[in-house]
Formats: structure tokens, sequence, C-alpha cells
């Protein structure tokens, strides 16, 4: 029996989410559904964390564990075969067996891409369709404000029950180009819903309904004072870092 570590990529238009879950299709399924007929029983992966409903990954990590004996090379061109064509394996490579690919994650990079021009209807599952200018200048000055370790409640969603809800965002991100918007998270780690909410409060301040204070608040005060939520369609998760 030998561990291996995946690095894969998917489009998340058409799942609901990467967690396995009853009567919705998941990129957790779909993957240890092709492991599991490779191997001739049953194969579980075990993800470096999930990604919500329509949100999509370009380097997202698993691991598993595998009993029979295959060429990294071959094996991985079997796997790519049955996979789904929204789903892609990048790299395969054998790993101690001591690695876990969620426990040991060190930090994550997550990226958003925003629209602020005329709609486009072939990228809407991958860019969000906001288009309205925003004050860019504001947005740059206010995501510096989540930078460093502090107290996320206010950013999680309602049903994440985890009361440990610190973690250290170590660099954050904004640029413009052609109309789009940019968006880089790089942290140890992120409650649900938090990259989403964060942004959200940054497009508020973007439109200059809120100011940038109102980041500061409710990092104090622990409570949702902006409830605006960006659309997931956006969301990539780029890498994950051991």
């Amino acid at each position: 029996m030998k561990r291996y570590l995946i690095t894969f990529s998917y489009d998340g238009t058409n799942f609901y989410g990467f967690q396995k879950q009853k009567d919705f299709r998941s990129v957790q399924d779909e993957i240890e559904k092709v492991l599991s007929r490779i191997n001739n029983k049953k194969v579980r992966i075990c993800g470096s964390g999930r990604t919500d409903n329509k949100v999509h990954a370009i380097n997202q990590k698993a691991h598993f564990d595998f009993s029979k004996e295959i060429e990294l090379n071959k094996f991985k061109k079997a796997i790519n075969s049955y996979l789904p064509k929204d789903i892609f394996i990048k790299e395969l490579e054998e790993v101690d067996k001591s690695f876990h690919a969620r426990f040991d994650v060190k930090k994550k990079k997550y990226l958003y891409i925003l629209n602020t021009k005329e709609y486009n209807i072939f990228e809407n599952n991958y860019v969000y369709q906001y288009n309205k200018d925003l004050n860019i200048i504001k947005m740059k000055e206010a995501i510096k404000l989540f930078e460093g370790k502090h107290d996320f409640k206010a950013f999680k969603s309602f049903e994440n029950k985890n009361k440990d809800n610190i973690r250290t965002i170590f660099e954050t991100k904004l640029l413009y180009n052609n109309g789009k918007i940019y968006i880089t998270f790089i942290a140890d780690g992120f409650l649900k819903y938090q990259v989403r909410n964060m942004i959200g409060v940054l497009i508020e301040i973007g439109q200059e309904t809120e100011d940038c204070d109102i980041i500061l608040s409710m990092l104090k005060t622990k409570n949702k004072l902006c409830s605006n939520i960006a659309n997931p369609e956006g969301l990539y998760l780029e890498d994950v870092y051991y």
C-alpha cells in the first residue's frame, strides 16, 4: 500500500462543491469512482480542503492510499482517461505514509476575478459579472486591512460552527487590468465563505456605500456589519503550499 499526492484542477460550474454529498455531483466522488475502478476496490481521497458550489480550482491537492503497483506516468494517464472532462490530474507523486493533504497545509492561495465592464456571456461561469465601475484606489487601500492575524468570525458563514476563527493572512493583492479586477489572498487557512465575504465588503467599499473602516469594525466587534457576499463563479483555489 502506497500513499500518493495528486495536484488537480477542476471547473466547478457543474459541481456542488469538492466534498462528497448525497444526491449531488462532487469532485471528490468523481475522482474516488475512477481510483476505485482502477484499484478494483474502494479508494477514498482526502483533499487539502473544501471548495463550495461553482467554485473552481487551479491547483487543488489530495492524498490517497492505493494498493496496485502502477508506474506513475501510466497511472496518471489512466486516471485522466476515465475522469470527466471538467477534472484534470496535473501531477501525481508518491509521498510518505505520514503525509496528510489537509493537516500538513502551510498556506493556501485564492484568486477572485471580477468584470467591471460590459457583460460577457462566455465568461459568466468563470468571472463575476459585476459590470459596473468601482473605486479601485479605495479597494486597494481596504484590502491591506485584512493582512495579519485576526479573528474572522464576522466573515464566515452562519452555518460554520467552528469556534477557532483565528486566521493569518500573509499577503493580499488587487490588480486592475482591462476592466477586470484580480484579487488574491494567501493565508494559513480560510473559514467557510470567508473569501467571498471579504470580497463582498471590498465591493461595497469600491461602490462607495461603505468606508474602509467597516473592515476594522468587523474585525474588532466580530459582527457581520456587511452581509454582501460575492458570487462563487469568480473564485478559484489557486494553490496549496506544504
